[in-house]
């Protein structure tokens, strides 16, 4: 780029340094955005967050992501999956063909490299004991199978135990989420987390509930087109 250039250019220039330091600062360090349980030395960790409602403009309190990790010839496949949007994935067609083989070592190259589910939505950080400076912020979590059944628990309630079914995003008629971690077999397990009784968030009114909802990230965001590689891209990811 000449210099009478990089002066005419500036703005697009400024545009695209702006955009790296974004990427730079999520891809291979900590996104500060997230929060997760810290564990102790057995791998036990103990907090409480509540589960927030959707952002402005947005229509659900959580997202959905599909994606694969798993060690393969080439080295490391770690990728969004295309499913997530709609569309055919390469890796999700190839397991298809192993499965539909009927050769069990195939089968069970199938089950190492299937895609994953996880869930994503903002909390907010009601008692975190381990990183006391997190409680009273908003940020996004991650989670899985486990969590997000018991938030369909609470949703749909018990009839047998005269439960009502509750929203668990909504800032005055939720409930917080006491959230234990304990490992299991090397596994973390959610098993004995649970809500508590609903209530308004921390008794806060509703100036204070709106400044934390504006506090909120987009979920869409996450799974929008950007945040995947084409089907090509992903094919000859997988080819190598």
């Amino acid at each position: 780029m000449s210099f009478s250039s990089l002066k005419k250019n500036k703005d697009s220039v400024f545009s695209k340094l702006q955009k790296q330091l974004e990427e730079t600062t999520r891809v291979g360090t900590v996104d500060e955005r997230f929060w997760k349980p810290t564990q102790d030395k057995a791998g036990n960790a103990f907090a409480v967050i509540r589960f927030l409602p959707a952002c402005e403009g947005e229509d659900m309190p959580f997202v959905k992501m599909y994606s694969h990790a798993f060690q393969g010839p080439g080295g490391w496949y770690i990728e969004n999956s295309l499913t997530t949007l709609g569309q055919n994935d390469p890796l999700g067609e190839y397991n298809r063909e192993l499965w539909n083989s009927g050769d069990e070592t195939l089968k069970e190259q199938v089950r190492k490299q299937k895609r994953k589910l996880q869930y994503y939505s903002n909390i907010y950080v009601v008692t975190d004991s381990a990183n006391p400076e997190n409680e009273g912020k908003v940020f996004l979590f991650r989670y899985g199978k486990k969590i997000h059944d018991k938030i369909m628990d609470a949703v749909n309630g018990d009839e047998l135990e005269k439960r009502d079914g509750i929203n668990p995003f909504d800032f005055w008629t939720g409930a917080n989420f006491k959230l234990r971690m304990k490992k299991v077999a090397g596994y973390p397990n959610y098993d004995s987390s649970e809500f508590q009784a609903p209530g308004t968030l921390e008794d806060l009114d509703d100036a204070q509930l709106e400044s934390i909802w504006n506090r909120q990230h987009k979920l869409q965001a996450l799974v929008a087109a950007d945040q995947f590689k084409s089907y090509e891209q992903l094919k000859n990811r997988l080819d190598l």
